[in-house]
């Protein structure tokens, strides 16, 4: 997802599905991120007014929601568990590896848009600590080789 400007046609089709619908605001956001990989700052007002809502409220929401962002993404957004079983069977050594592999600190996007590295409180998983996830998929039991692993099938 590289840095391109936005088509706004596209941005008025997903917002026209919902429009007038001020429940709407959380799902059409996910549509609208899951389309570009992020929610461009040019959209805010068109959705406020499909909605009923004052771009304030919207912007509110955006930044209030981890899951959102206002800047382009990678492509694949890592997630490292910083939650306390995952810490306790080494996620810090887990987060080291990652941004050592790819060059990046928590919060940056990859030059390519291919990656972006976030942490998050929690994942949930405690249960296969450490835990990350790549977009929408859990890797758990971390260990070093296994993290290569996972980025190489990723940057293929």
């Amino acid at each position: 997802m590289k840095n391109e400007p936005v088509d706004l046609n596209r941005v008025n089709a997903i917002i026209e599905e919902q429009k007038d619908q001020k429940w709407a605001l959380i799902p059409l956001m996910q549509k609208i991120q899951e389309e570009f990989g992020y929610i461009p700052p040019e959209s805010i007002v068109p959705i406020a007014e499909a909605l009923h809502l004052f771009p304030s409220q919207v912007q509110g929401v955006i930044t209030f929601y981890a899951q959102f962002s206002l800047k382009p993404r990678g492509k694949y957004v890592i997630r490292v568990c910083r939650g306390t079983a995952c810490h306790v069977r080494g996620g810090k050594s887990i987060l080291k590896i990652i941004r050592r592999e790819l060059a990046l600190d928590v919060g940056q996007t990859s030059e390519d848009y291919l990656f972006s590295l976030e942490t998050v409180a929690c994942l949930g998983a405690c249960f296969l600590a450490p835990t990350m996830m790549v977009n929408k998929t859990y890797f758990g039991k971390l260990s070093p080789p296994k993290i290569n692993s996972i980025i190489k099938q990723y940057e293929k």
